[in-house]
């Protein structure tokens, strides 16, 4: 797979930002913030399925990811760092250089099973080293809201 940034550019018109979020997964967005905050609001549905949005000013002087920090917009916006801009960051456990349970799911290229779990896990990996445990079964495993569970597609369990 090759490494790198495939994009397509979209010129703005009425009803861009619905057509780019039917269709993409990440969005770069040359804009001010305040018109693509508008623009994307009434689209906005769950932060599990919307696409990451990154808002640059025209200068390409700062790189915001606006949605979507911990599903991608937060390591786009590193990629376009590349370029001399600078990040503005605001996903409380990057600010802060601690994990989260999207990164460590994308780490070990594992599905999050139970997505509400993950606000009370993040927040306690702002205050504590929190134990990653791999469990490898047959097992039953029960858990409480604030344990998030991992699962790791059988695909990536034969490559190992």
């Amino acid at each position: 797979m090759a490494d790198h940034l495939g994009a397509d550019i979209l010129v703005y018109k009425k009803g861009i930002f619905r057509s780019a979020f039917e269709n993409y997964r990440s969005i770069i967005a040359l804009f001010a913030t305040g018109i693509v905050v508008r623009e994307i609001a009434p689209l906005i549905t769950d932060k599990w399925e919307d696409p990451a949005v990154i808002v640059m000013d025209s200068n390409l002087n700062f790189a915001i990811p606006l949605l979507g920090g911990h599903h991608g917009a937060n390591e786009i916006v590193r990629r376009l760092c590349e370029l001399g801009c600078i990040p503005v960051i605001t996903t409380a456990t990057e600010v802060h250089g601690r994990q989260s349970v999207e990164g460590v799911a994308r780490a070990l290229g594992c599905e999050i099973v139970n997505k509400d779990s993950t606000r009370a896990v993040n927040c306690a990996f702002l205050d504590q080293d929190v134990e990653v445990l791999e469990i490898s079964g047959p097992r039953v495993v029960i858990v409480d809201d604030d344990v998030s569970v991992l699962k790791r597609s059988k695909d990536e369990r034969d490559s190992e």
